[in-house]
This record gives C-alpha cells, structure tokens and sequence, in this order.
C-alpha cells in the first residue's frame, strides 16, 4: 500500500517551486495538503485584516490548485501542536512534511509539533528550506560567523549559485470517503472567510491573491521594457507604479523564491544595455535585503523583541501619545508623511520610500519608541512580516545592523525629491489638492490654503537636534 503523506502549509500557498511538497510527491503521489489556522497567530494584536483577507484568498486558490492536480487540501483550525499530529494518526498517515521558517515564534511551535507527532509515532521531514535562496548558515564571513552587515553580504551570496525552480507536482492523490470522515472528526473545516476569522477587509490587494496572479505580476514586471528594466530609476517616486507589488506574495510565498529569482536574472541575461542591467541588479539587491533580514532573525531572535544597538536598548523615547495618535492617523501637518499613513490605513500598503519617510518621522522627529510603529505596521499591512519590518524599522530608528546608524530623514527635502509635482500628496490627502506643489513639498502651506489640515504638530529642526542630543548622551 502507497504511503500516505501530509504537506503542511505555512508560508508556502502554492504548488509550484514547494522545496518540502516536491519532496513529499517524489516519495509518493498520496499527498495531502493541510494548512492550520493557528490562534497562536491570528489572535495576536499585531494581526491585519488585510493580510489574513489575502492570506484566505491564497488558500481558496490553493485549493483549487490542489483539486486540479487530484488531490486537496485540509483546513484546521486550532493549535497545531495539537491538530496536526491528531489529523496524522487519525489518517494514519507515514509521515508528515513541512518547510522551515526563521521566526522564533514558528522555530518553537515547530519543535512542540515534532514533540508531539513523535508521541504519536509518526515520520516527520522538517529539513527543507524553501523561502531562501540560501539558507541561514550557507552564507558566513571569512570567520564563519553570521553577517551583520549588508553589503558584505550581498557580495558573498550574489555570487552563490542558486537552485532552479521546482515544478508543480502532478497526479496527487485525494483521501476516500472513510478518510474524509476521519479528517473531519480529527478537526478538519471549511475554508471560513476572513469575516468568519472576525477580519473586515473590502478595499482589495496590491496583488491579487494566489500562485497564479503572482506568476502573472512576476512576468509582467520581468518582460517589459519599463518595470525591472528601470527599476533603479522609478521605484523611490511614490506615485508612480515602479515596483513589483510582489511583497505579499513573497510573504505568504505564493511565488516561489526560486522562481522569482529565475524571472530577474533570465532577464538581465537578455539585457543588452549596461543601463538595464544596473536596475535589474538593484531589485536583486532588494531580494537579498529581504534574505539577509531573515537571516539575522534567524541568527538573532532577540531582535524580535529590542535593539540590537546598545545605545537604543535604554534610549529616553518621550512616548507622546497624542503625536502617536496623530501619525497613526495621518494629521501630523507633515503632508508626506500623513499622505503614506493615509495610504496604509486605506489600502494596507505603503510605497517602500514612504516606510522609511514615516519612520524617521516618527522615531526622529516625534522621538517615539520605533516598536509602537513596528506594530502599527503589523497591524496595517498586507505584507506584513516580522523579518522585513523588524529590519526596517530598526534601520529608521538607528537601532539595527547598519554601519552608518544615525540617519534622519527630512520630511520636505525626501518630498521635494521623490514627490516634486505633489502627486503622490494630492492622491492621499484630498483636503489639499488645491494648494499648489511648492507648499505641499515643503510643508509651508499657508492659513489661506490649510483649511482643515492641522498645522505641523512639531518642528523638524528642533526634534532632530534634540534626538541627536539624546543619542549623544546614550552613547556616552
């Protein structure tokens, strides 16, 4: 009798260029996904609507991925510690398989369900890395420790070859009715809505959800003449449309890394211009920024939860309440900054520039402690994920691995460059979109023209003399 096998999902929503499912159907073709809603997650209080919304419309399509190829996919709900080794022995199933993650979180979870399904007998494979190109421990200093530091390691791992992509399984297996009655009294439910979840979420994605629609935006960006071939030139201009929109897709890994990656670099293969060439290799860079923050998550778990910097693990953050409230909100008087809050709290998205606007903002001009935005973050964004904004943040706030720490942002200089016409101001804060660009850029909108904008609820110059004479005192 062919073994019976489960692929439990987690960060990878698809069948094609699945490190661990590929495995798992080399072995045999009675393969069964399960992905577990886990309360553990989607009862904490950094938890978005808009991401468990897309992260459910990745299931629905998974689903049918599965049914396409013969087999299905399970949905728990309940601690997995739990569920998936109950839903094992109730199938009986050889053994089950899974991708590794580098969040602490899903390292400890992840070896309290190896506890359990060993109680229950029952194989396990939990040695594939499937969200990295290079997984943590491949890619060291001349010492053999972890980076810390980007560009070093950018250089090392840009040079390492990296592995194909893998092809969809095909010819899956789905359980009998016995086995379907077996899964449902193990636990097993519908897929429920993000609604049924308690998540509200109605206003779209920057990605649709699912294998399909990334693949789609993955060509699309890497076969035009405009998207990764100028990359360099229009991805810092927030209102133009010169990224990939592919972070939620990667975070949830609808899109296979591998398969990203085989996209760019065919293309820059086939670039015939040292111009185009410079551009597809800054969103390379960026792919490899995204490695290297999982790395040291890896690597560094304690960042999860505070600096890695000695001089902000004390630092006298004033923790203004209202000025929180004000940047949350998008009325901090600053109108580049309360155009991207704005943006977030509509569309649970903000153009990368932008993160780094609002974040120098709040930690260097409102002097607010950078972990009250790590989870504002958290709590907003589709793509949302703890190793890329940990890292971010921590970079904003002169806190993280970053040789050059102290760097403040001036809200009307990063707008007079990246938003010269005002477009991106106009888009998001309408209450302005008669005032001219001048003004808006700079900030100095007048009483005439401010009708109900509030004034800036701080002065830049000021609260960065006064954040650097914090960080002076800190460091000693």
């Amino acid at each position: 009798m062919a073994d019976l096998l489960l692929f439990w999902h987690r960060r990878d929503l698809r069948l094609g260029d699945n490190v661990g499912l590929a495995a798992a159907r080399d072995r045999t073709p009675q393969v069964i996904g399960v992905f577990c809603l886990d309360p553990g997650i989607l009862k904490g209080d950094d938890v978005a609507p808009a991401r468990v919304a897309y992260m459910i419309g990745c299931l629905k399509a998974l689903q049918n991925s599965y049914a396409q190829a013969g087999g299905q996919l399970l949905i728990l709900q309940g601690d997995p510690r739990k569920q998936i080794s109950a839903l094992a022995k109730a199938l009986q199933a050889d053994a089950v398989y899974w991708n590794r993650d580098v969040e602490p979180y899903s390292r400890q979870r992840d070896t309290e369900v190896v506890d359990a399904l060993k109680a229950a007998g029952v194989e396990f494979r939990t040695t594939f890395w499937d969200q990295l190109l290079h997984e943590p421990g491949e890619v060291r200093t001349g010492a053999g420790d972890p980076y810390t530091v980007y560009t070093p390691f950018w250089r090392n791992w840009v040079k390492r070859s990296k592995a194909a992509p893998l092809p969809a399984p095909e010819g899956l297996k789905s359980l009998s009715a016995k086995q379907t009655e077996a899964a449902q009294q193990a636990g097993c439910i519908d897929l429920p809505s993000a609604a049924d979840l308690g998540f509200a979420w109605e206003n779209g994605f920057p990605i649709e959800p699912g294998e399909q629609a990334a693949l789609e935006r993955l060509e699309a960006f890497c076969d035009g003449d405009r998207d990764i071939a100028t990359y360099d030139e229009q991805r810092n201009f927030p209102f133009v449309d010169g990224t990939s929109r592919l972070s939620a897709a990667l975070k949830f890994g609808a899109v296979g890394i591998r398969t990203v990656w085989a996209a760019a670099d065919a293309t820059y293969k086939r670039s015939r211009s040292d111009e185009t060439r410079d551009n597809i290799q800054t969103w390379q860079q960026e792919l490899a920024w995204r490695e290297f923050y999982q790395h040291v998550m890896y690597f560094f778990p304690e960042l999860a939860d505070g600096p890695y910097r000695e001089p902000l693990k004390n630092f006298p953050w004033v923790n203004n309440e209202d000025h929180f409230a004000a940047w949350c909100e998008g009325r901090t008087g600053y109108p580049i900054v309360d155009a991207a809050m704005r943006q977030l709290n509509e569309i649970g998205w903000m153009h990368n520039r932008c993160r780094m606007i609002v974040a120098s903002f709040l930690t260097k001009d409102l002097i607010v402690n950078w972990q009250w935005g790590e989870k504002y973050f958290m709590q907003h964004l589709v793509d949302g994920d703890l190793s890329a904004n940990n890292g971010g943040w921590q970079w904003s706030a002169s806190s993280g691995m970053d040789p050059k720490p102290l760097r403040i942002f001036n809200p009307a200089s990063q707008a007079q460059k990246f938003d010269a016409e005002a477009e991106y101001i106009r888009q998001w804060v309408p209450e302005l979109r008669s005032v001219d660009a001048g003004p808006l850029v700079t900030g100095k909108i007048g009483e005439r023209d401010r009708s109900d904008y509030p004034a800036p609820i701080v002065d830049h110059k000021i609260q960065q003399a006064l954040f650097k004479d914090k960080y002076k005192a800190q460091k000693g």
